[in-house]
């Protein structure tokens, strides 16, 4: 069945924070955006309607984000304020989802162009006009850098679904950060330098301010999809234990290799006090230099936070010869 969609992208310019009402003289002055119709003309499978439809509200929401956010900041940011921090912005996001809906149409049939560069240009309506002000534009995040992005609505890959997969957005919120002296710490305290092969051996891992009783299976969809949790100012999760060969110690090694040997211990022990545990690896079966390295992870495998960005995260690593 054909269907045509359509969605009206630019909304009155009495539609602002307050919600649709009678616009007063003070009103009027407020600025609104004006977004081109996006129009799906095409077939759309079956399988992609429910994908589209919501990439199609999406649209709406965020012009009713971008109205709220001028009728908020009007004043604010100097004379550029609006085209930099709001219409660029949109821009960036209606081009993103107006791709999404491309790719969610063409998995089973033909991609459409919808015409997404043109389309994702928005501007403000006439009746509104944005006010000039001398005072100077608010600081950007990171030193005036700004961010490239803090959504995945930007983002032109498909979501991420739990699993171990690349090149997909992860649109879970990392969560929870403890204070400084509270955030976790790791440190391989015992490890033998060389073994022979298939020799069985032991690390000894010392955790701090990490409670270990969160491990969602990453191979049961349990990878990137829950945020950090803290329990009385400690993160929940667990650790890490990898062993894997270096072609060489002079460069960087390769990412995509499986490791000789891997653990996750998640033994419902761990607090602010510092405990040991022994890992016990059964023997590796290559001959060479190997890079043996525990790591935090919280709920779903990622390093916990640090409140500063001078900390050390919850990582160790030492050097094993096989012989």
């Amino acid at each position: 069945m054909r269907r045509k969609l359509v969605i009206t992208s630019g909304l009155a310019a009495t539609m602002v924070a307050a919600g649709i009402g009678v616009a007063t003289a003070a009103e009027a002055a407020v600025p609104t955006v004006n977004c081109p119709q996006v129009t799906v003309t095409v077939n759309v499978p079956a399988q992609a309607q429910a994908e589209v439809d919501n990439n199609l509200r999406l649209l709406d929401q965020q012009i009713n984000e971008a109205n709220n956010r001028i009728a908020a900041t009007l004043g604010q940011g100097g004379a550029n304020f609006i085209q930099n921090a709001i219409l660029g912005p949109l821009k960036d996001k209606r081009f993103a989802v107006i791709n999404r809906i491309e790719t969610a149409i063409s998995r089973n049939a033909a991609r459409p162009d919808l015409k997404a560069e043109q389309l994702s240009v928005c501007t403000l309506n006439e009746d509104g006009a944005a006010p000039v002000v001398t005072t100077p534009p608010a600081a950007e995040p990171g030193n005036n850098l700004g961010i490239l992005t803090n959504t995945c609505e930007t983002s032109g890959l498909e979501p991420h679904t739990g699993f171990q997969l690349g090149n997909k957005c992860v649109s879970t919120e990392f969560g929870e950060v403890g204070a400084a002296a509270n955030n976790a710490t790791l440190l391989i305290t015992r490890a033998p330098t060389q073994v022979r092969r298939n020799q069985a051996f032991t690390l000894q891992i010392s955790t701090r301010n990490l409670i270990r009783d969160r491990f969602l299976a990453a191979g049961q969809g349990g990878y990137y999809v829950e945020s950090s949790v803290l329990q009385n100012g400690l993160v929940r999760g667990h650790f890490h234990t990898a062993c894997r060969i270096l072609d060489s110690t002079r460069q960087a090694p390769a990412p995509e290799p499986v490791p000789a040997f891997f653990v996750a211990t998640e033994d419902s022990r761990g607090n602010a006090t510092p405990d040991t545990v022994a890992i016990q690896v059964p023997g590796l079966a290559q001959s060479g230099t190997f890079q043996c390295s525990a790591w935090a992870g919280d709920g779903s495998h990622r390093i916990p936070m640090m409140e500063r960005a001078n900390q050390t995260p919850a990582l160790d690593s030492v050097r094993i010869r096989v012989r």
